[in-house]
Order: C-alpha cells, then structure tokens, then sequence
C-alpha cells in the first residue's frame, strides 16, 4: 500500500514539475530573426513566428522593445518589421485573447540593428 501512494506522489510531482505549455496549453516559436541576429537596417526584416495559442488565445500581438506593432491572425507566417533605429532591440510574440489582453504565452528574441 505504501508503494502506491509513493508512485502517486511522484506521479504528481512530475505532473507538477513539467511547464503548462508542454501540456497542450499553448507556444510561440520565432525562427527568425534568431536570438542574438545582427540585422542589416538597409534590408527587408521579417519576423516569422509559428503559434499554437491554446485555449485562452485568439491571435498574436507583435512587440518591438515593448511597444506593439501589429496584430497577427495567422498563427503561422511572417511579419515585415519596420526599419528599426540601430542598436538593440528586443522582438516579441504574444498570444493574446479576443480582448487583446496577453495571456502569458510568448517569446522574444534580442537582436542588434547595424
């Protein structure tokens, strides 16, 4: 009897331990620029991010060093950022609900605009 409930506790420990979004709740990948890019301000930058929103999400805002840039429906596809100023910044993904309200799931990479 001792053995099950040992095995229920870790059962449950390990639920606990894995992040929610590795358990269908939702994920934002950016494939490019990749972390850390160095972008030409003279060329044509996209943003191509893949979503899976979850149950909460509707659609993605697109963030640039915190400051909302556009409103994305697709949930896979690219997005053509504006000709940021040179130095760093950071580009951010966030699933947002249909009151445009983040829900927590995101991802932001950094890159440097020479």
């Amino acid at each position: 009897m001792r053995f099950k409930h040992f095995f229920a506790a870790l059962g449950l420990g390990l639920l606990l331990a894995v992040p929610a979004t590795s358990l269908g709740q939702g994920r934002v990948s950016i494939t490019a620029p990749a972390d850390g890019a160095t972008l030409d301000a003279l060329d044509e930058n996209r943003l191509v991010y893949e979503v899976d929103p979850g149950p909460r999400g509707d659609h993605v805002h697109v963030y640039v060093d915190s400051k909302e840039v556009g409103i994305l429906r697709k949930l896979k596809g690219s997005y053509l950022l504006e000709t940021p100023s040179t130095g760093k910044h950071t580009l951010c993904v966030k699933v947002v609900n249909k009151a445009h309200v983040p829900v927590g799931i995101e991802q932001c990479v950094q890159v440097t605009v020479k």
